[in-house]
């Protein structure tokens, strides 16, 4: 029960997280961001810390040729809650995941399924620790899904950062 919670407290520091990081210039001057390591930054609210980063590149086809839809925020999560210890990855894709779908997080030597619940996405809680480790070592991030009006899109984040951002933000919500 306490990871549904989790998941919930995530989806709603989205929300915050999106709003701040609307504009670059936004997201530099918000309050609540409280470090920024090459690709990454951290931001903390409440009893929340993340690490967080847009995508370098975002690629969208329909039936395998590119297309240009408009797309929300598109931004790749670590939350950390007070007093859980242990990290939260999501992503934020930009409009509604198709019915039942997954997202495909494929780093350098590992790949995972998120589940989706709306425009969101999440790592099962046992692979969590296993995803943080494995972006730890890596050089990209690359997410790839599918919208309810059938559209493919391909997100690649830079993890430059990742490992200072996810240190920093376990550390303020460690207590």
């Amino acid at each position: 029960m306490t990871s549904g919670l989790v998941r919930g407290a995530v989806a709603l520091g989205f929300a915050v997280a999106a709003a701040t990081m609307a504009t670059g210039s936004l997201a530099q001057q918000s309050e609540n961001r409280v470090a920024a390591n090459t690709d990454w930054s951290v931001f903390v609210e409440a009893k929340e810390c993340w690490g967080v980063s847009a995508p370098k590149e975002t690629v969208n086809t329909r039936d395998g040729k590119p297309v240009e839809v408009r797309r929300g925020q598109i931004l790749l999560f670590v939350t950390y809650t007070s007093g859980e210890g242990k990290g939260v990855v999501s992503f934020s894709g930009g409009y509604p995941f198709a019915d039942g779908s997954t997202v495909t997080l494929a780093l350098d030597a590992a790949s995972f399924d998120l589940f989706t619940d709306a425009e969101f996405a999440f790592a099962k809680p046992e692979d969590d620790a296993k995803i943080v480790e494995a972006m730890k070592s890596g050089a990209s991030a690359v997410l790839t899904g599918k919208s309810g009006k059938g559209t493919s899109t391909k997100d690649t984040f830079s993890l430059l950062g990742f490992t200072a951002s996810v240190t920093e933000a376990a550390k303020r919500c460690a207590g």
